[in-house]
């Protein structure tokens, strides 16, 4: 039984007698009639002079008052420290619900001009206005998401450091006794791990949300319009490098090279970030200075001093400085080898950046304006015109073996490639929407021809999505502007077309064990079942969220059961049909994790009935079981995808990619 705890036989009189005793101290449970005024730093309890002369003769003692005093004072500490950071969590969470409201803000203005600008275009922008809405509903809900979780962990704290803090002051606001040393010792702790705690005061994200919308060439250009720009870099990770930091000759260009990262630390890819930088002399004037986008997620920073001295570099993402910064700049007349490396400083600068600005010539922006040029997620590699494979070490292994191609029109180049097939004689075949055609590679990446003519006329493509090899060599294409499915020749010559008047958009296409070719038609997301003779055997699917219906399906494919695979974009999930379209698994659900979809585009199935998917919003290729189990990805990060659309098995055993945001085809190995 603890000191100062009553025996359960003792009256309510004896007890409040024994808590009344003099000098803060209480009776003695060891001996009676002796009131502990020592305290026993070794065993931590209070004890009387007859307990130190007995059991506690060779412990360290100290009088019970002293002991009270410093115990007190420990704790006023520890609850200053722990009320010192409520002004932090309170400035933090300002800041953040500012950057929430300005990300918000954003996505309502950009919402209201990407409306704006497709009313004003001809019906067939309808396609491009879908995905861009997406697109930016996608960003916006990984962004918020972000800075709500980050807002949530802060009010959590907040409200746990307020809390116990009211339970000590109110401890604290009476008298120091050792009956309430036990609770207050609770407080003490609770309080040290509050005041430690690690709480996210730096965003996590930024508020950038920026619609870029070219005006010039608009026609040639349609099916490529607008873009929505953002980075994923926060500028308590980012970190800036090179001579430029260290020293400068007057009158020389100097320069400094910025390294975005995200709340991770990982390197972002793509350029666009809104930088500013600023050299400013003692006397307060900025020198000359211009900030250059490489595109890759890094920039540099070129300026020139007129004068030696001491200066301030101030490097600012999204308005808050990078790490580091602001940095102690010396300025020599020549060339100084005693210049000692720089030491950061926490003095805020006080003159006005200028920000990394500028468009394009004919484009339309909303908001702050991040560099010219339009977004490219994933490090980017010039390929071959010719198609020859790109082999290279990899920094990072992961499972590529090679990629074919780079924007452009001829061989080996593509244009917003979509559709991806191969054959059983070992050739890989890749639907070129933009450029209205098909091409045509082995499995190794060499490139064997291509075929199609611009056009809206039968034998002609207008707008190629999808590719299938039928088993006698046939290759079926899904003409989505033409809403038809043209067939050709192994050579490419024209046979036959099928669908003209019952299809809206189609988008991919598959033969299943029977010879029937199976379109998915986007547009009435409706799945249809034709002959080769353009006979329809049946169709099924509907618009809407239900078990048999469809919010934009994209690609099928079929297992060894003759059943069809389905990926239904905007419902962010896999359906899997017999013949006869009756539904026998779902999976998928929206969201990033294992499992999780944000728009799956292609799908093929292996030799184990093995599901193999691409995602499109998270730019990445999952595997399931044929039940719809998580198996695995398929390891990209040395060369990340950026919207992948059609996938395949190539007769080899890998897997083909249609990489469309970087314009290229990638193959990868995959183990059955």
């Amino acid at each position: 039984m603890e000191a100062g705890q009553p025996s359960p036989d003792s009256s309510s009189e004896e007890c409040t007698v024994l808590e009344a005793l003099p000098d803060k101290g209480l009776a003695c449970h060891t001996h009676t009639g002796k009131v502990t005024e020592l305290y026993c730093s070794g065993c931590e309890v209070c004890v009387c002079e007859v307990c130190v002369s007995g059991e506690h003769a060779d412990h360290p003692t100290v009088p019970l008052l002293d002991f009270l005093k410093t115990h007190r004072d420990g704790l006023q500490e520890r609850l200053t420290a722990a009320q010192n950071r409520l002004p932090q969590i309170s400035e933090a969470l300002v800041s953040l619900r500012e950057i929430l409201q300005q990300l918000t803000n954003q996505r309502d203005l950009i919402e209201e001009d990407i409306h704006v600008s497709f009313e004003e275009l001809h019906k067939t922008l309808d396609v491009r206005k879908s995905v861009l809405l997406m697109e930016l509903e996608v960003t916006y809900g990984l962004k918020q998401k972000v800075l709500q979780a980050q807002l949530d962990t802060l009010l959590q704290g907040h409200g746990g450091i307020a809390d116990t803090c009211t339970q000590t002051e109110e401890a604290l606001s009476g008298e120091a006794s050792a009956a309430s040393l036990q609770a207050e010792r609770g407080l003490a702790e609770i309080l040290g791990e509050l005041a430690s705690q690690g709480l996210p005061f730096q965003a996590e994200e930024n508020d950038q949300l920026d619609l870029v919308m070219e005006a010039e060439g608009l026609r040639k250009s349609i099916h490529n319009l607008g873009t929505i720009v953002t980075t994923s870099a926060v500028a308590s990770q980012s970190e800036a490098s090179g001579v430029g930091l260290e020293q400068c000759i007057v009158g020389l260009p100097a320069c400094v090279t910025i390294t975005t990262r995200d709340k991770a630390g990982g390197h972002c890819r793509s350029g666009n970030a809104i930088l500013s930088a600023e050299v400013c002399t003692p006397d307060g004037s900025v020198a000359d200075g211009e900030i250059l986008d490489h595109k890759n997620g890094t920039y540099d920073f070129v300026y020139t001093v007129n004068k030696e001295g001491e200066f301030s570099l101030a490097l600012r993402l999204y308005d808050q400085h990078i790490k580091g910064s602001p940095f102690r700049l010396r300025v020599t007349r020549s060339q100084d080898p005693e210049v000692s490396p720089p030491t950061t400083t926490a003095t805020s600068l006080t003159a006005t950046a200028t920000p990394s600005t500028g468009s394009s010539e004919g484009a339309k922006r909303r908001g702050k304006s991040p560099g010219s040029g339009s977004k490219k997620k994933g490090s980017r590699r010039t390929g071959s015109a010719l198609g020859t494979p790109r082999r290279r070490e990899n920094p990072i292994e992961d499972d590529l073996i090679f990629r074919i191609g780079t924007k452009g029109k001829n061989k080996g180049e593509f244009t917003n490639l979509q559709g991806v097939s191969t054959s059983s004689s070992g050739r890989i075949l890749i639907a070129d929407s933009n450029n209205q055609c098909v091409q045509i590679f082995s499995n190794d990446g060499e490139f064997k021809s291509r075929f199609g003519v611009r056009g809206r006329s039968p034998g002609q493509l207008q707008r190629p999505t999808g590719v299938a090899v039928h088993p006698n060599g046939d290759i079926i294409i899904a003409d989505y502007d033409n809403k038809w499915v043209s067939i050709f020749s192994s050579e490419g010559k024209y046979k036959a077309k099928l669908g003209s008047g019952r299809l809206m958009g189609p988008k991919g296409v598959s033969v299943d064990q029977n010879g029937h070719v199976i379109v998915v038609d986007n547009k009435a997301c409706t799945v249809f079942i034709f002959q080769p003779t353009g006979k329809l055997v049946t169709k099924f699917g509907s618009r809407g969220n239900g078990d048999k219906q469809f919010a934009g399906p994209h690609f099928a494919a079929v297992n060894n059961n003759n059943e069809i695979i389905v990926t239904d974009f905007h419902n962010h999930s896999v359906k899997v049909f017999t013949p006869e379209g009756e539904l026998l698994l779902k999976f998928g659900s929206n969201g990033e994790g294992n499992g999780q979809f944000n728009a799956p585009t292609g799908v093929a199935v292996d030799l184990n009935g093995n599901i193999i998917v691409a995602d499109w919003g998270n730019s990445r290729i999952q595997v399931f079981d044929s039940c719809g189990s998580f198996l695995s990805y398929i390891n990209t990060s040395a060369d990340p995808l950026y919207g992948p659309q059609g996938l395949a098995l190539t007769s080899d055993g890998h897997v083909v990619v249609a990489d469309s945001g970087n314009h290229c085809f990638k193959v990868y190995r995959y183990l059955q």
